[in-house]
């Protein structure tokens, strides 16, 4: 259709004629609201926004000599950041003669990324940069839904569960056998 007939049918409608595929041969045009579209557009983009959650990266600092009670506070506030969502950081710095020992350091990191456990997944193993090491760890992904139970432990229920509710049992229910 002509340009000139496809604007004068937007008009007739009160609507306006939007060029979607400029590039096409010929080029693709829609008879709509354009202002009502871009509001649409505008509140789906902002309710998308809503639902997104930001990632921050906390940084709990350690030194290599630090101690019991020192580790298990930075220890259970590295635990607090992956519990509220966010990754943590968990930098050592080496000063002066500790450069000689890093393997010091490689376990005290290690230590933490083993005692956190199931609160977070390693995004970064340890790693040197200059002085500092370095690890990342991201909170564990929760479970959607509650893990399905395997036919096996179904099948080993006794008859009365497994039965719904409103149907009655014609024979009494046989009591599983004990090995």
């Amino acid at each position: 259709m002509p340009p000139f007939e496809a604007l004068k049918m937007a008009r007739e409608r009160s609507l306006d004629l939007v060029e979607i595929s400029p590039n096409a041969v010929p080029p693709v045009c829609r008879i709509q609201d354009y202002g009502k579209f871009l509001y649409e557009k505008d509140k789906s983009e902002r309710a998308a926004r809503k639902k997104q959650k930001v990632i921050t990266i906390k940084e709990v600092k350690f030194s290599v000599t630090v101690d019991e009670h020192d580790y298990q506070t930075k220890k259970n506030m590295a635990i607090r950041f992956l519990g509220d969502g966010d990754k943590v950081k968990a930098s050592l710095r080496f000063k002066g003669r500790q450069m000689a020992h890093r393997d010091l350091g490689y376990k005290i990191v290690n230590r933490l990324i083993l005692d956190i456990g199931d609160a977070g997944l390693v995004e970064f193993m340890p790693r040197m940069e200059g002085t500092t090491l370095h690890a990342i760890l991201a909170p564990a992904r929760k479970a959607e839904a509650p893990p399905k139970k395997p036919a096996a432990e179904v099948a080993a229920k006794p008859a009365e569960a497994v039965k719904p509710a409103d149907t009655a049992p014609s024979t009494p229910p046989v009591p599983p056998a004990q090995p």
